[in-house]
C-alpha cells in the first residue's frame, strides 16, 4: 500500500510542478507581449517624429522657394537638396539605432526567459544563442502550450 501512496504522491507532485510551469509560461508570455508592444510603440513614435520632420522641412523649403528671387533659385534648390539628404541620412541612422536597440532588448528578453525556465526546472531550457537550439526551445514551448490547452479542455470536459 505504501508503494501506491508513494506513486500517487509523485504523480500529484508532477501535476503540481506541471501546473507551476504552465503558470510560469503564461506569465512569461504576458511579459513578452507587453515588451513587444512597448518596443513597437517606441518605433511608431520615432516614425511619427520622422514624418513630422519631413513635413516641416518640406514646408520650410516651399516657403523659401516662394520668397526666393528667380536668379537665386538654383543655389537655393541645391542647398535644400543637401539639407534634405542630410536629414534623410540622420533619419536612417536613428531608425537603424532604434532597430538595433529593439533587437538587443528582445535578445535580452529571450535570455531572461531561458534563464527563468532553466531555474524553474523546465526540461530543455538553458541560456543559448545557437539558432538550432533556439528553434528547439521554441518548439518545446509550443508543445507545452498545446499540452496546457488540451489539459484545460480535458478538465472542462470532466466537469
Amino acid at each position: 500500500m505504501d508503494r501506491y501512496a508513494g506513486a500517487f504522491e509523485e504523480a500529484v507532485d508532477g501535476t503540481r510542478q506541471q501546473e507551476r510551469h504552465y503558470q510560469l509560461l503564461s506569465g512569461l508570455l504576458e511579459i513578452q507581449h507587453l515588451t513587444e508592444k512597448s518596443l513597437y510603440n517606441q518605433r511608431l513614435r520615432l516614425q511619427n517624429e520622422h514624418r513630422v520632420l519631413r513635413q516641416a522641412l518640406r514646408q520650410k523649403h516651399q516657403e523659401a522657394q516662394q520668397a526666393c528671387r528667380p536668379h537665386n533659385l538654383p543655389m537655393l534648390e541645391a542647398a535644400q537638396q543637401r539639407e534634405q539628404e542630410a536629414m534623410e541620412h540622420r533619419i536612417r541612422e536613428e531608425q537603424r539605432a532604434m532597430d538595433q536597440k529593439i533587437i538587443l532588448e528582445l535578445d535580452r528578453k529571450v535570455a531572461d526567459q531561458q534563464s527563468t525556465l532553466e531555474k524553474a526546472g523546465v526540461a530543455g531550457f538553458y541560456v543559448t544563442t545557437n539558432p538550432q537550439e533556439l528553434t528547439l526551445q521554441m518548439n518545446l514551448l509550443e508543445l507545452i502550450r498545446k499540452l496546457q490547452q488540451r489539459g484545460c479542455q480535458a478538465g472542462k470536459a470532466a466537469l
